[in-house]
């Protein structure tokens, strides 16, 4: 008689963050993101897929109303507007007085002359979790011009170090996407060598990603742990939609039900 085929080995990257997607699920939180235009059905979606709800305003009058019914809130700085200038630094207000984990995603920012002193102005209020490429990360504390737009031209790793005195500065959490993702705090770090090519031929995975961080801040008490998370669920949920899709239009399909798959017992 053949025996019983063994069940796989748990993935050992996903193994350790279980319990944070487990907790998503169970808290399903409302994350008041105030994001790109572009990015933002695929930020809905994609949250609502991890098993958290969205919601979406920018303007000074309803931002930081909005903001005390959320658990958590996200700032991207992407397409940034007139109505989202004058909302976000108000919104982020609220966010801190009533305790609410916020995630700050400085898109973009380096040489542009609106975003790039918001975001370094945004980072003095402590946000939980700072999440960008090397080029922003780098940018946000004077250390370089930023990148090509949102594209970044520089590693994870040549951002080590001023991840590391981002961190010191908030207290918090910094998730630093690329190639290979690095998530640093005061004192611990990271490396994730995980995700698929086809991730950034997708407009809005870098929101997205910052939104499921946002999800997992508020459902999750360690800021390290839940930066690590969101980079793990979207990383091996874009592994999966790559083995489905066909191209990147097929991807963005497929990794909406990957975020979803991710982490469930079978």
């Amino acid at each position: 008689m053949t025996p019983p085929a063994a069940d796989p080995a748990p993935d050992a990257d996903l193994a350790p963050v279980l319990p944070v997607l487990a907790a998503v699920r169970e808290a399903a939180p409302l994350v008041h993101c105030l994001t790109a235009t572009v990015s933002m059905q695929l930020v809905a979606d994609g949250l609502l897929a991890a098993g958290a709800r969205p919601m979406m305003t920018e303007t000074l009058a309803e931002a930081p109303v909005v903001t005390s019914l959320a658990d958590a809130l996200l700032i991207n700085l992407g397409t940034l507007s007139t109505d989202a200038m004058e909302g976000i630094p108000a919104t982020v207000e609220v966010a801190r007085a009533e305790g609410r984990p916020w995630v700050l995603d400085p898109t973009a920012i380096g040489l542009a002359p609106v975003r790039t002193p918001l975001a370094r102005q945004l980072l003095e209020q402590r946000p939980t979790v700072v999440r960008g490429n090397a080029s922003e990360v780098l940018a946000l504390v004077g250390a370089g011009t930023g990148g090509r737009g949102a594209d970044s031209t520089a590693s994870a790793d040549c951002a080590e170090e001023a991840a590391a005195e981002i961190a010191r500065r908030t207290d918090g959490a910094v998730a630093v996407s690329g190639a290979v993702d690095l998530v640093r705090d005061a004192r611990r770090r990271a490396r994730l060598a995980r995700g698929s090519v086809l991730l950034p031929r997708v407009t809005g995975t870098g929101c997205l990603l910052g939104a499921l961080t946002a999800a997992c801040t508020a459902a999750w008490e360690d800021p390290f742990e839940a930066a690590l998370a969101a980079s793990t669920w979207l990383a091996l949920a874009g592994e999966l939609a790559e083995t489905r899709a066909t191209g990147p239009g097929s991807f963005r399909m497929h990794l909406l039900d990957a975020l979803d798959e991710i982490g469930r017992q079978p």
